[in-house]
């Protein structure tokens, strides 16, 4: 049996604004392809490089729990108020301390062209595996990232999944049509 604090864990972080299929077919995929005993989706209220969130944060965090609901090994969590940050590196030390050590952290290729933007990356990408998901346009662009280069292919997985054509920003669009 594993012991809860060596269990290997994912973390797919973000403004779930809103959940999408997306988010679960990565989650299914990173399950079962990196063994990963846990997906923890964790929502944050705003993404600190866009300027607001369309969706509030209650909404949500409901519409991810439904989505969730199905799946055993997704939780969804909404940590701002215990870990008194939204940022990344505060909501992995929090994991490392409380859950594991051993986390991977799931991104979309899009991502790992501005995860050089965020707050302490550098410190991130040594505390954690990096999973990227391909993302249509993004692929190659983001094998030659700052943070890849960094990581000289040490410390990430890249999965080659087929393109998900789905995303908050389709959906929020759509619903404004409809509005």
């Amino acid at each position: 049996m594993v012991k809860p604090y060596n269990k290997f864990i994912g973390i797919l972080g973000g403004s779930f604004d809103p959940v999408h299929k997306g988010h679960v077919t990565i989650s299914k995929i990173a399950l079962k392809k990196i063994k990963l005993h846990k997906i923890y989706w964790i929502i944050t209220k705003k993404n600190p490089l866009k300027k607001k969130a369309h969706f509030p944060i209650e909404k949500r965090i409901q519409l991810a729990k439904g989505s969730a609901k199905n799946f055993k090994d997704i939780e969804v969590l909404y940590l701002e108020k215990i870990v008194k940050s939204s940022r990344s590196i505060n909501i992995i030390n929090y994991f490392r301390k409380k859950k594991s050590k051993n986390i991977y952290f799931i991104i979309g290729s899009d991502i790992l062209l501005e995860l050089h933007k965020w707050k302490s990356w550098k410190k991130i990408v040594k505390l954690i595996k990096l999973v990227v998901f391909y993302r249509k346009g993004y692929g190659r662009k983001s094998k030659n990232s700052i943070v890849a280069k960094y990581l000289k292919n040490k410390n990430i997985i890249y999965i080659d999944n087929k393109p998900i054509n789905i995303s908050s920003t389709i959906l929020r669009n759509k619903l404004k049509k409809k509005l």
